[in-house]
Formats: C-alpha cells, structure tokens, sequence
C-alpha cells in the first residue's frame, strides 16, 4: 500500500517515462517523453505518482479533462486515461488508493463522475475497475474504412 500519492511533476519525468512505457507499449521512450512533456503543466492533463515509504514508485495514473466522453453524463468530464501498478505491488490497495486520492481531488474541483475505458477483451482491467467502483455505460466497437 502506497503511503504517499500526489501530482506528478518534472522531476518525476524519467520514473514517469519508464512506466508508461509499461503501460503502453505502442510508443518507445522518446515517443512517451515526448508526450509527457507536451502536457506537463497543463491542467487538462495530470498524472499522480502512488510512492512506498522507501520513496520507490508503485504505481501511476494519468488522467484528462474531455470535453465528451462516451457513458457519462456531465461534461466536461474527467477521464482516466490510464493506471498501472509495478507487478509486486498488485493486489495491494494501490491502484485503489490511487483512484480513492484522484477522486477526492476531482470531487473539491466540483466533478461528479469520472470515466474510463478498457479494451474490450482486456477482462483483467474489467475487474479491476469494477472492484474500483466503475460502473460500464456501454461497449463500443470502433470501424475504420481506408480512403
């Protein structure tokens, strides 16, 4: 169990870089540095760092400020773009001390909901956000047609 979490900063780049790159592996290092810097300091974008007493990072979360975002029901709206967990400290209250922390933030800020969203045959993230409290709105099958 995490005993500090706050908002990510500049210092927290590199630990920042290097777990998003576990979360999503689409983008090498630079690409998610890249992007990290591009949103830094930007109040639609936040990430929040879950420590140990140790100071080693357990996990992150990162989330935006959408105008829409399928299943909600105010807008705008806040959404969680992402959350992960270093493997040896699954299980272990982190991630839903993150979401806990995240939520009381966006509840002073005046937000009523917050959104995700999980690939849909991703059944672990699933269970994960139900146990976090999520309800699903609905599932969605997204097309592409060439031109």
């Amino acid at each position: 169990m995490p005993t500090q979490i706050r908002r990510m900063d500049v210092g927290d780049i590199d630990e920042w870089v290097r777990m998003r790159a576990c979360l999503w592996s689409s983008l090498d290092a630079a690409g998610h540095r890249a992007e990290v810097m591009a949103e830094l300091g930007k109040d639609h974008h936040r990430a929040y760092l879950a420590l140990a007493d140790d100071g080693r990072a357990l996990g992150f979360a990162e989330l935006s400020i959408r105008a829409y975002a399928n299943g909600c029901t105010a807008t705008p709206v806040p959404f969680l773009e992402g959350i992960w967990v270093e493997p040896d400290a699954r299980r272990s209250g982190t991630g839903g001390a993150l979401l806990s922390h995240i939520s009381a933030v966006l509840r002073e800020e005046g937000y009523a909901e917050l959104c995700s969203d999980a690939e849909i045959d991703n059944i672990t993230s699933h269970q994960a956000h139900a146990a976090w409290g999520f309800a699903e709105t609905k599932r969605v099958v997204y097309f592409r047609k060439p031109l």
